[in-house]
């Protein structure tokens, strides 16, 4: 599962999330003193005239759909959003509380979280700063005299958390011996969210590439820059990251673990890139002790080296000022704000700035989470929600036991490993068994941007300690807040933060076929994670390695191809279509988990039984709970930027694509030949 990532998330590239573009905060006591009330499924919601077999997409969620369009303040609006929006309010009681106590002890939980909410809320001091926090920073840009330095000085920006250009850089475990913290260089040096953006030269396209310089040109005026020469500005800045996206793969060629493995010693790795001496760089990135770097992508370094010598320092000079200026903005005064914004618009086609509180408690969550999620758990979060989640992830676990050995195309020897695998899962329940503290981290009631820049030189550090140490298996990768789920493979773990565990995924006053259909196949998606086209390539440790046979390997494929085949098909907008290779991870995700999740609903007396409630039988409350959670709108300027950017299907393909390969769907809801979503039995796809 996976939503749009926060600022200060630890996620590496390779977890795989429920969902992308909406993480948030939530209240999970909320929804839970609401259960006796709630009609878990309610026909209000639903439009009966449409035949479930034909679309049952608006079949079960159509009037929901009409009466929901996407607020001002959105890009999308569906039972993720309604669930952020109305639990957000939650957690600003608890920021407003904190910022508002006057007898906070100093270092405190409270203390230290009510100052930097308090910080950000502070519009006037923010206002009256203007840009002059980073008037250094952009003036050390602008002193670049060389290549080296134009190095030196990307490298500062790093550990100084103000920018990250160039290239990614981060700490993680080697996924060949997942036991070691190595270094990590990435593909990066773009700001586009996507390499596509800069290279296709569609309508669509170039109207974003236009916004993209219109917000460079303003962002440099704001500075004392001329007009002319914020625009000329922007045509370097574009020109260069164009080339550098030219150089990058794309996002379907990354989701390859093996084609993102490149082992070099740090002095072979700087004789394929001689201008970046990696030894010296990497000891100005403050990391020394290390003979091997992994780079996920050795051809985008060698054009980097090229890129490097045959441009003129003058330009990189505005690409540096570039950085200082994009990373800033969001943090700065309000016209940098608003630029902001408006770029954002262009992208998203939303139609009004999210409201100050709500974007400040975001960053609290994103940056110092962990001290914030003490806080949250303690005032929302109920035990009896983690001990009923030990019992679902249980009872999915013997399902999909189940289902691997009952598996027609899987051999024996295949079937063994797969099982020592899912008994190998890690699952972490609703928040950290040790929180982080961030032990030195400054933070002060009138300094916002100094606390933002202080929390970035703090996370960089706690990253680049890691090395030399044993791997942190207690480590989260999403706050207890956050609504999202996700699978690291190379930890071999699924984890469920304390916000997604409430309604419409989780509510312990619904029937089973609600929670099953809900976080059960939640639960299941995470699992199915460690055996999709990319997950099934770590073994039980976690480790990057072959553990099929040739010829089971090969019926794999064949079947996840047909799946990648059956969302190409998906028309998004005109001509768009669903990426079948991008999502299919995914797609796996969904059809695994909900066939588990269906298996082991019906190992409990209610998925036994025919007793109707409100009007459905315990199936089709199932079906019924899996399509409300992918309810939703979305903008069309958010749908198109999401089929280029986001391994996730759009709800709407979520919600129909697991269903109409399930023959326990058919049944249901009486799906014949005929019907628009039906599917010969020979047909239906069958993975896990």
């Amino acid at each position: 599962m996976n939503f749009n990532f926060k600022k200060g998330s630890n996620i590496p590239t390779q977890i795989r999330v429920l969902l992308l573009g909406a993480a948030t905060v939530v209240s999970v006591e909320a929804t839970a003193q609401q259960g006796a009330k709630t009609t878990f499924i309610d026909k209000v919601n639903m439009d009966l005239g449409v035949k479930p077999g034909d679309d049952f997409y608006s079949y079960a969620s159509g009037t929901w759909l009409k009466n929901n369009p996407v607020p001002a303040k959105e890009t999308r609006w569906g039972s993720f959003n309604v669930l952020r929006d109305f639990n957000i309010n939650a957690v600003k009681t608890i920021l407003t509380e904190t910022a508002q106590l006057k007898n906070a002890a100093p270092g405190s939980l409270e203390k230290r979280v009510g100052d930097f909410y308090a910080a950000g809320m502070d519009s006037v001091t923010i206002d009256k700063l203007g840009y002059s926090p980073i008037k250094a920073d952009l003036q050390k840009a602008a002193s670049v005299k060389n290549v080296k330095e134009v190095l030196d000085q990307a490298a500062t920006m790093r550990t100084s958390g103000i920018a990250a250009p160039l290239f990614g850089f981060y700490v993680g475990q080697d996924r060949k011996n997942p036991n070691n913290m190595v270094p990590q260089l990435s593909q990066g040096g773009t700001t586009l969210p996507d390499r596509d953006y800069y290279l296709k030269n569609d309508a669509r396209s170039t109207k974003i590439q236009q916004a993209y310089k219109n917000y460079i040109t303003q962002l440099f005026t704001l500075t004392g820059v001329s007009q002319a020469a914020a625009q000329k500005n922007a045509e370097t800045i574009f020109n260069l990251e164009k080339k550098m996206a030219e150089a990058q793969m794309s996002r379907v060629e990354m989701r390859d673990p093996y084609k993102t493995y490149n082992k070099f010693a740090i002095a072979d790795f700087t004789k394929t890139t001689p201008t970046l001496d990696w030894k010296g760089l990497l000891t100005k990135m403050k990391v020394t002790g290390q003979d091997t770097v992994l780079v996920n992508s050795s051809k985008f370094f060698t054009d980097l080296n090229s890129l490097l010598t045959s441009t003129p320092v003058a330009d990189w000079k505005t690409y540096l000022q570039w950085n200082v200026l994009k990373s800033a903005a969001p943090h700065l005064s309000t016209p940098f704000v608003n630029a902001n914004f408006a770029y954002t618009q262009a992208l998203t086609g939303q139609k009004i700035q999210t409201p100050r509180w709500q974007r400040m408690s975001s960053q609290t969550d994103g940056t110092i989470g962990e001290l914030l999620g003490q806080l949250y758990v303690k005032k929302h979060f109920k035990p009896e929600a983690k001990a009923r989640m030990e019992e679902l992830i249980s009872n999915l676990v013997k399902a999909y036991e189940i289902r691997i050995k009952n598996l027609d195309w899987m051999s024996p020897v295949t079937k063994e490993k797969a099982l020592a695998k899912l008994h190998a899962f890690t699952p972490k329940i609703a928040y950290p068994n040790k929180w982080k503290n961030y032990e030195g981290l400054e933070i002060k009631r009138n300094t916002y941007f100094q606390n933002v820049r202080n929390a970035g030189v703090w996370a960089y550090n706690d990253m680049v300690s890691q090395l030399g140490k044993p791997v942190d298996r207690t480590k989260w990768g999403m706050t207890a807040p956050t609504v999202n789920a996700y699978y690291n493979p190379v930890m071999n773990e699924i984890v469920f933060p304390a916000g997604i565990l409430q309604f419409p995924f989780f509510d312990p006053n619904a029937d089973d076929a609600v929670n099953y259909g809900g976080i059960g196949a939640v639960i299941g998606h995470e699992i199915s994670h460690g055996f999709d086209d990319s997950g099934s390539q770590y073994d039980k440790d976690g480790t990057l390695r072959n553990w099929w046979t040739p010829e089971d390997l090969t019926r794999f494929k064949e079947k996840a191809t047909a799946l990648q085949k059956q969302f190409d098909a998906y028309t998004v907008l005109d001509t768009i279509h669903v990426n079948g290779k991008l999502t299919l991870g995914e797609n796996i995700g969904d059809l695994g988990g909900l066939n588990a999740a269906y298996e082991a609903f019906k190992m409990t007396k209610q998925g036994k039984s025919n007793e109707k409630i409100e009007g459905f039988t315990p199936d089709q409350r199932f079906f019924l709970a899996w399509a409300q959670v992918w309810r939703g709108n979305i903008l069309p300027e958010s749908a198109a930027q999401q089929i280029i950017t986001d391994p996730h299907s759009p709800g709407e393909y979520r919600t129909i694509g697991a269903p109409v390969n399930m023959d326990a769907w058919y049944q249901a809801f009486d799906v014949k030949p005929g019907d628009k979503l039906y599917k010969k039995p020979a047909d239906r796809i069958k993975i896990w």
